[in-house]
């Protein structure tokens, strides 16, 4: 690093590593909570179609009404609220930190969680305090309310289901921390097509809440496309700092076309709910595999006396990727985080994943 540069970045960028995304190569991809379903041949001709309608040399309408109009008919977004539009639910979290980045202004949320939440904390300057979740991965609720009194957040972020550990909260916990916080509550649903469960319907219960989504795990991680809805007051403070033109004229296109077929988008959903039944059950039958309750497109489970580096490391020998957590001492020590792909990706996992097994014994 040369000295113009180290001089000049902020010293908790520097202490920053880049987000990394590893190279799948060829491998099978289920490391990253895709849906893995592609749309119908029927349904991609109609929007191959569309597509040459699209006036790519004009600006995207900047306020994108029209797709926030059909994402709210989608998601259900209560009367009275308002929405706008993310790249993404990473845009929506860094407008979020950068409306409300005062002087030691504090993030606040559970750990292990959503890496972001930290990292954009950091990036706009605020202060980032997590709070580790109990042994079941639920929330800590003394520990989570002394915080709340302690640091007096102006935002709390909760993931609903939990990322990495893919569990619901309870219901109660998370009113409890909305009623007791004095600042902003965000409920973070970005899977909620697999949850069964929403906050959304309560956003005319509480004035600090607001809800996020985003559309990547319904099949449209390449859009990135995310939402942000709650009260006026707050979206529209937000909605000052969302970039004019950041939701492109390709992806809201191709959004509105994709929730015309909601149906279709729907079944997939289903169809890896119900594979993530099946794959629970087959994790059920290793031993030496503890795995946690799911209400996500992913299971995360923990290698109790081997290594899990290299049950990780036979998986890649077998052409089959998913996410491994460092060796610490932390509560994703030894543990191991598969997406559900479609169901012959599946048995091939639980394949090499059963060799991986034997060949340590």
């Amino acid at each position: 690093m040369s000295d113009r540069v180290k001089q000049l970045v902020r010293e908790e960028i520097q202490a920053l590593s880049a987000y990394h995304v590893p190279d799948p190569g060829d491998m099978i991809k289920l490391d990253a909570m895709e849906n893995p379903y592609l749309w119908p041949q029927e349904m991609q001709t109609q929007w191959l179609e569309g597509l040459k309608n699209i006036a790519v040399n004009r600006y995207p309408d900047p306020s994108a009404a029209s797709l926030t109009r059909q994402l709210e008919q989608v998601m259900e977004v209560p009367s009275g609220m308002r929405s706008i539009l993310g790249n993404g639910s990473d845009e929506l979290i860094q407008i979020i930190c950068m409306a409300l980045a005062k002087p030691d202004a504090v993030v606040l949320a559970p750990e292990p969680t959503f890496v972001m939440y930290d990292m954009i904390a950091r990036f706009t300057n605020m202060r980032y305090q997590s709070v580790a979740l109990n042994s079941a991965f639920q929330l800590d609720m003394p520990a989570m309310l002394q915080a709340i009194e302690e640091y007096n957040p102006a935002v709390i972020f909760l993931a609903y289901p939990n990322n990495p550990t893919g569990n619901l909260f309870t219901e109660q916990d998370v009113r409890t921390i909305i009623k007791k916080s004095g600042g902003l509550v965000v409920v973070d649903e970005a899977y909620h097509a697999f949850a069964g469960h929403s906050f959304m319907p309560m956003l005319k219960d509480y004035n600090n809440l607001v809800v996020m989504r985003t559309v990547s795990k319904m099949g449209l991680a390449g859009l990135r496309l995310g939402i942000l809805s709650g009260p006026t007051d707050w979206l529209n403070e937000f909605d000052k700092i969302r970039l004019p033109y950041n939701i492109n004229v390709l992806t809201q296109y191709s959004a509105e076309f994709a929730l015309q077929h909601s149906d279709i988008l729907k079944q997939q959903t289903d169809q890896i709910c119900l594979d993530r039944e099946t794959m629970q059950q087959a994790l059920a039958e290793i031993e030496d595999i503890k795995q946690y309750p799911s209400n996500a497109n992913f299971i995360l489970f923990k290698v109790l006396t081997r290594n899990s580096a290299q049950i990780f490391e036979s998986l890649k020998l077998d052409k089959v990727l998913i996410k491994r957590f460092p060796d610490t001492s932390g509560p994703l020590a030894g543990c191991l985080r598969v997406t559900i792909g479609k169901p012959e990706e599946n048995e091939v996992f639980l394949k090499a994943l059963n060799k991986a097994f034997s060949v340590q014994r």
